[in-house]
């Protein structure tokens, strides 16, 4: 690769505009995967600021047979890859099946060499690429038109669910869990548009305006987009450490902030909603058991209250050190999808989502993120997002809440709307 490091002085335009510019270079090829942290403090920090696009082919990936085959892309010498892991290779994990109508339509999984990358620091960037076009592509870069954020006008957003059938939906989770099925499931709906024409990049730049997050991220998959404002990490490898940062618990923002530390500490001292983050930290160290070598799973960070634009969350922090003879896949396998959002028991809560949803996940639920040549990674889990199909013009969004059986299902219901907050705004909602 050809690289080049650039101060922000150096550049014909501020850095910030060189990014933004970046970016609508950056959505001419068919592959294009941003990541961007936005400078929001994290345990353990949020994605690295990276933009990474490709004009040839994905990664010839077996959709049958994803992680073995991903395996075998791994095991060989290999730059960064970027891409995802849709929420339905659950069914290549366990025996489960997806029959549920998926009107998107993204691949099982995803990855891609880049072609091209830029790295953005404070003060400067640094740039790789596979030819020797580095201060030519610098050059258009500056010379393109700066994207603005745009919201959409006058849409008809769609409810998958009804209000009713939710609030009855919640009734039977909880019935299943007093016949004890489960003690707690991850229920979600969709909200979607359709027949609607938009530029995703203007769409995402909005939403990130509204909704600053540490796992944001845009993604162009050929014709598929995924518009992503999340505030959860599913997975990272550093050497044999892995982490893992499941968010179960969510307040709104106060108007004061007397208000909002007062909802911050009624959050933290929710025993309902103590109970749900703590049911999934015991499934996430159970899953990273799976991988990790005996004593080294471990909480490190339990009940952690952060506030972000519209929400106040309650994350816990869990890592562990990879035994000898595991690998990266052995890690992912064993942890995917992520315990938040499923529930537990997690195959059982599994099973009941397939029952009761009436959308295929699809990519929500599932993860945007990295590999790096030394085949660590950083993983989100896809919620607070988009998905667009430009071809058949279908807009989908997605959101849900944890039920246990001191659920209230009106309450349930207003934290999906509330979690939906910054993308009914940036379609014309709110």
């Amino acid at each position: 690769m050809f690289s080049a490091s650039i101060k922000a002085s150096g550049l014909s335009v501020p850095l910030e505009e060189f990014r933004l510019k970046a970016l609508a270079w950056a959505d001419r090829h068919p592959h294009v995967a941003y990541y961007n942290p936005n400078n929001i403090p994290y345990p353990h920090q949020g994605f690295e600021h990276l933009l990474a696009v490709s004009s040839g082919p994905a990664l010839p990936l077996n959709m049958e047979e994803a992680f073995l085959s991903l395996r075998g892309q791994l095991q060989r010498e290999h730059p960064l890859l970027c891409g995802f892991l849709a929420y339905d290779l659950k069914n290549q994990v366990e025996r489960l099946q997806s029959q549920n109508p998926d009107s998107v339509g993204f691949p099982l999984i995803h990855f891609f060499a880049p072609s091209f990358c830029i790295y953005f620091q404070e003060d400067a960037v640094t740039v790789y690429s596979s030819q020797a076009n580095v201060h030519e592509s610098i050059s258009a870069i500056c010379s393109t038109p700066t994207p603005q954020p745009s919201s959409l006008q006058k849409v008809q957003v769609k409810q998958r669910v009804e209000k009713a059938a939710y609030i009855a939906n919640v009734e039977r989770i909880r019935q299943h869990i007093l016949e004890g099925d489960v003690y707690e499931l991850n229920y979600c709906i969709e909200f979607y548009v359709e027949d609607v024409l938009l530029q995703p990049l203007p769409l995402y730049l909005a939403l990130t305006e509204a909704s600053p997050t540490p796992f944001s991220g845009y993604l162009k998959c050929e014709d598929r987009y995924l518009l992503c404002a999340s505030p959860e990490r599913f997975l990272r490898k550093e050497g044999n450490h892995l982490i893992s940062q499941p968010i179960k618990g969510t307040t709104r923002r106060g108007e004061t902030p007397e208000e909002d530390a007062r909802l911050r500490h009624q959050l933290r001292h929710n025993e309902k909603e103590l109970a749900e983050n703590m049911m999934i930290v015991d499934l996430v160290r159970n899953d990273l058991s799976r991988s990790c070598a005996t004593g080294t799973v471990r909480v490190e960070e339990m009940f952690g209250i952060y506030g972000f634009r519209q929400v106040s969350q309650m994350i816990s922090t869990v890592v562990g050190e990879l035994q000898p003879g595991k690998d990266l896949v052995d890690a992912l396998t064993g942890a995917f999808p992520m315990g938040s959002m499923t529930g537990a028991p997690k195959i059982s809560a599994m099973q009941l989502i397939e029952e009761l949803e009436v959308t295929r996940r699809g990519l929500y639920a599932g993860s945007l993120g990295y590999i790096t040549p030394d085949n660590n990674c950083d993983f989100n889990v896809v919620i607070r997002s988009i998905q667009y199909n430009a071809s058949t013009r279908y807009l989908s969004y997605m959101v849900g809440s944890a039920i246990t059986y001191d659920s209230d299902p009106e309450q349930e219901y207003a934290e999906c709307l509330l979690k939906a907050q910054a993308i009914l705004q940036v379609l014309g909602q709110g």
